[in-house]
């Protein structure tokens, strides 16, 4: 069985927003078009408390696109967005999202990041995404969404490692390019890994309409 997992397509992503992804709005129709023809659909959300551990300004002197070591794990500053509660937390308005089965939060925790949509940055604390998918008879995971550098590349590298066949959706995300290049080497980095690369075109003529 195939899962559709969209990620992270909310208002501080899309132009506009706190951390703004060039051309983050253009996917979206590209999205609701894919939403129908899987059988499993989910969403992920950054959801993070005020002071995240991820914000820049979270940290003394530290500025936006600087690293820091947070246990063993480097984490990159951003800017505060997806911040619980908030406008720029909800999913984009012309998302369709009643098309989604199942939302996964993430980032939930003041001291704990979670890029993939699977479990935190360290690989400790799972967000049921895993468990959810298998339930479901799931094998095959498509990953789509923002940012294709970022979160979207955790989530396909979780998703690898977990044991899923793993297939990156590359027309159908967006990537924040906080370095000239970011883009191409996280390509390149989830096809090294495994997973199979693919176009929203090719991809929709040849699944089936899920039953509603």
């Amino acid at each position: 069985m195939k899962a559709l997992i969209v990620v992270d397509v909310q208002n501080d992503f899309l132009p506009g927003g706190a951390l703004a992804v060039d051309g983050g709005d253009d996917i979206i129709p590209v999205l609701n078009d894919l939403l129908k023809y899987f059988d499993v659909v989910v969403a992920t959300q950054d959801w993070h408390p005020p002071g995240h551990v991820s914000f820049a300004a979270s940290h003394r002197d530290r500025r936006v696109g600087e690293k820091v070591s947070v246990g063993q794990v480097e984490q990159t500053l951003w800017p505060i967005h997806c911040v619980q509660g908030t406008h720029g937390a909800n999913f984009a308005e012309t998302l369709k999202a009643d098309g989604i089965d199942q939302v996964f939060r993430k980032a939930t925790e003041p001291d704990r990041d979670y890029a993939s949509g699977f479990q935190d940055s360290a690989r400790e604390k799972s967000t049921g995404l895993a468990e959810y998918l298998r339930d479901r008879g799931v094998t095959d995971v498509y990953v789509c969404g923002i940012a294709t550098d970022v979160c979207v590349r955790a989530t396909v590298l979780d998703a690898l490692h977990l044991g899923f066949c793993t297939h990156l959706i590359r027309d159908a995300c967006r990537a924040v390019n906080l370095n000239p290049g970011d883009e191409e080497r996280a390509v390149k980095e989830m096809a090294n890994a495994g997973a199979e690369i693919v176009g929203a075109a090719d991809l929709l003529p040849k699944t089936n309409t899920r039953q509603t």
